[in-house]
């Protein structure tokens, strides 16, 4: 039994959720969500509650279902207040501005490295910080990953572009006689 999938979810004030089939819209202050759900899960709304139940009291039901209300809590959390994340750029002569709707690096290659923001995100790049921000998690985080794949720390002098917060473990660097 999934503990996190039993649980009723709260639908609080402002926010509006509506199901269409396979779709499921939320509606908030900050935006509109919307995502497919297979229908292995139902999903009940009633009077600010939501409930999830499976169908099939199989193994790929089960794994659905606590993953579904998570993810119904994250488009709810999301629709209120936007998720954020931020990168630090460590390194002599690497650089990050916004130039319209492209994040503009300088990486320590011979050309400038640009990577187009998608919809939905916002980007802010002040000194050597990176900052996104949107109401999607799960865009939100696989964006600023593919931004910190682009030049990740190594561990010799701890340059490249790290998560704020993110502890970089260093190695001793090569030993003279």
């Amino acid at each position: 039994m999934s503990r996190i999938g039993k649980q009723e979810i709260q639908i609080p004030a402002g926010v509006e959720v509506k199901k269409e089939g396979v779709v499921l819209t939320v509606k908030g202050p900050k935006g509109t969500l919307t995502k497919n759900f297979r229908d292995d899960i139902t999903i009940k709304i009633a009077d600010k509650l939501i409930t999830l139940d499976i169908k099939r009291n199989d193994k790929f039901s089960k794994s659905l279902w606590g993953t579904y209300a998570s993810h119904i809590k994250n488009m709810i959390a999301g629709v209120q207040t936007p998720y954020s994340k931020k990168l630090i750029l460590e390194g002599v002569g690497f650089k990050s501005e916004v130039k319209g709707k492209e994040l503009v690096f300088a990486l320590g290659f011979s050309h400038p490295v640009v990577v187009k923001i998608p919809e939905g995100i916002t980007a802010t790049a002040e000194k050597n910080n990176i900052t996104i921000t949107g109401i999607d998690k799960e865009l939100v985080g696989s964006f600023t990953a593919a931004i910190r794949a682009l030049k990740k720390p190594e561990p010799y002098k701890g340059k490249g572009m790290r998560y704020e917060g993110e502890v970089i473990r260093r190695k001793q660097g090569k030993k003279t006689a």
